[in-house]
């Protein structure tokens, strides 16, 4: 008889686990305030705002002096681009692993994204490669904190102070990640979080710009408020800008959600822990690295490291049996970002016409490339469980290795 799930036997877990997001009266009662407010815009609720309150409470977290609400992350990366003067042409340095709002923020400013390679066990880009992609064209460095786990910031800091470069921190997975125990986003000049509906503080979307330089917040301030200045009279436009202002409906959840995030943090974390070391143990199955840097780790799409010829069976195979037993997993990423259409056949718009960009199609970067290939990604939500019950993650691991013949 066979004992794994996907077979027909009998699953290690049949309860479910949390459910993501997690909200409660507190959510219900901010909503319904603004909404009986009448004053579901910033610019109509006065000192009230709640996107005020966000803006200070959130940099305050974040070991930041300024932060601007937006309307979600894609377009905070888009406006601290814009703040440290990307412009056509100029090129920005990142890695391919991480969401594809990281480069089209750069593309949506006809600027050019150079892939650099990462560093293959932290997922993070490998600031020994950056400096041999520099050109006398390139504006920024965009080390994007993957799965809360913060890059080597030192190192990337001496690299731009040396060549005059901004560093802009793509700090999506960074609510409350340090560096040294520094929370990332404000590390170098400027920093970008993303509040959308899967992040770990979330109001189905949303997102914050970070810095503690002065200039570059007004300038944020502008780029996200149609070209307005602070201070300064309402049909007085400074820049060309967009309107991205966070609402008041959104800063009201989001404020609720910051006040649980510290314990779910540390929930995540302690949880983190158990499974590496356990997990760990198994043969085949190997942690994410770590760093000494990394003084607090958020572990945002937590994972293991699946050794594929040690174990015997396919990756994806062992996945299905993963979710078969009851344990939500994935493959994570299937492929760099420089493999998608939108970089293979430059769709750029216009844009390809007048910038010189790099052949996408033709890179293969070796770390990035394997790091596509032998993950485990376990569900965020699955971390918030009780301590007790990542022994159910770690018994169906080891059911499925124990029977992995099963699977051949």
């Amino acid at each position: 008889m066979s004992k794994l799930a996907i077979n027909g036997g009998e699953k290690t877990r049949t309860q479910s686990w949390p459910s993501w997001p997690i909200w409660d009266q507190c959510e219900i009662n901010a909503v319904t305030e603004v909404i009986e407010s009448g004053h579901w815009g910033r610019l109509y609720a006065g000192e009230a705002s709640r996107c005020y309150q966000l803006e200070e409470q959130f940099a305050a977290y974040q070991d930041a002096r300024y932060g601007v609400a937006v309307t979600n992350g894609t377009a905070a990366l888009e406006i601290a681009l814009q703040a440290v003067g990307v412009d056509i042409g100029d090129e920005v340095i990142l890695s391919p692993y991480t969401f594809v709002a990281s480069a089209t923020s750069i593309l949506r400013l006809k600027a050019v994204p150079v892939f650099v390679d990462c560093e293959p066990d932290t997922r993070n880009i490998d600031p020994d490669l950056i400096e041999a992609a520099i050109t006398d064209r390139t504006k920024a460095i965009m080390p994007v904190h993957f799965g809360g786990r913060a890059c080597d910031m030192q190192h990337i800091l001496d690299i731009a102070s040396r060549h005059g470069l901004a560093v802009l921190e793509d700090a999506a997975h960074g609510w409350g990640a340090t560096w040294n125990g520094r929370k990332v986003g404000a590390i170098g000049d400027i920093g970008t979080i993303s509040f959308q509906a899967s992040k770990h503080m979330t109001a189905g979307e949303g997102g914050m710009v970070l810095t503690n330089d002065e200039e570059l917040a007004e300038k944020a301030f502008s780029y996200h408020h149609i070209g307005r200045l602070p201070g300064r009279p309402f049909y007085e436009h400074h820049e060309c800008a967009s309107n991205y202002r966070m609402n008041e409906l959104t800063a009201a959840v989001l404020l609720c959600q910051l006040t649980r995030l510290e314990a779910q943090s540390q929930r995540r974390h302690e949880n983190g822990l158990y499974l590496d070391e356990k997990l760990g143990a198994i043969p085949g199955l190997k942690p994410l690295g770590s760093k000494d840097y990394m003084t607090r780790i958020i572990r945002h799409c937590p994972a293991m490291f699946y050794d594929e010829e040690a174990v015997g069976v396919p990756r994806d195979r062992f996945i299905e049996a993963l979710n078969a037993e009851g344990i939500p997993c994935s493959i994570g990423y299937p492929h760099p970002l420089y493999r998608n259409p939108l970089f293979t056949e430059k769709r750029f718009g216009r844009a390809a016409e007048i910038v010189d960009y790099p052949d996408y199609g033709s890179m293969n970067l070796p770390h990035s490339e394997q790091l596509c290939l032998n993950q485990v990604w376990i569900a965020n939500n699955a971390l918030l469980a009780e301590p007790e019950e990542m022994d159910d993650i770690v018994a169906a691991f080891e059911k499925v290795m124990a029977n992995v013949s099963e699977l051949v």
